[in-house]
């Protein structure tokens, strides 16, 4: 695989993406989420990202993840583990819908805090999500949407999202 990894401007239908797809997760996690959050650069106003929505099923204690993970593998998720990120539960979404990544994280973990607070300080700071804006698109048009190139991707813009996290953590 060739192609660039895609990077487009913020998409308002992005918002009604996330809402279908909690509105679909949200029976089947019943009793167990105390949310379904969305978060990541789709969740901003303004912010450039991949077209993927990222969506965070957030539950009161690790001992609900367990049947998490059962009810979510019922719908056709797969299960891939922390990836590498402890405290948080990553899924492969079925193949048919919208594309988009499913995560669980416990309530006020880091995992959860990390994504929330940088949403939602993002949401207060144009100029910061315009600067994060021109690193995407730039680390977009330097690496290809293959497995590696993704990771080379991810890799090259996690200082900038590690600052923006402290920052959200500071504020």
């Amino acid at each position: 695989m060739t192609d660039r990894i895609v990077v487009s401007g913020y998409a308002p239908q992005w918002p009604e993406r996330f809402e279908d797809l909690r509105q679909m997760l949200a029976p089947h996690v019943a009793g167990l989420a105390l949310s379904i959050e969305h978060v990541g650069s789709t969740a901003v106003p303004g912010c450039a990202a991949k077209p993927i929505i990222d969506l965070d099923i957030v539950v009161s204690e690790v001992a609900a993840m367990p049947e998490l993970i059962f009810r979510l593998a019922g719908q056709g998720y797969q299960h891939e583990g922390d990836l590498g990120i402890q405290g948080r539960e990553a899924f492969q979404s079925p193949p048919a819908g919208f594309e988009h990544h499913l995560y669980a994280v416990v309530a006020g973990t880091k995992p959860h805090l990390d994504h929330v607070l940088l949403r939602d300080y993002l949401r207060q700071r144009p100029a910061e999500v315009q600067r994060y804006n021109a690193l995407k698109v730039a680390l977009a048009q330097r690496f290809t949407a293959d497995s590696e190139g993704r990771a080379a991707y991810s890799a090259s813009k996690s200082a900038l999202v590690e600052e923006l996290i402290a920052r959200a953590y500071a504020a």
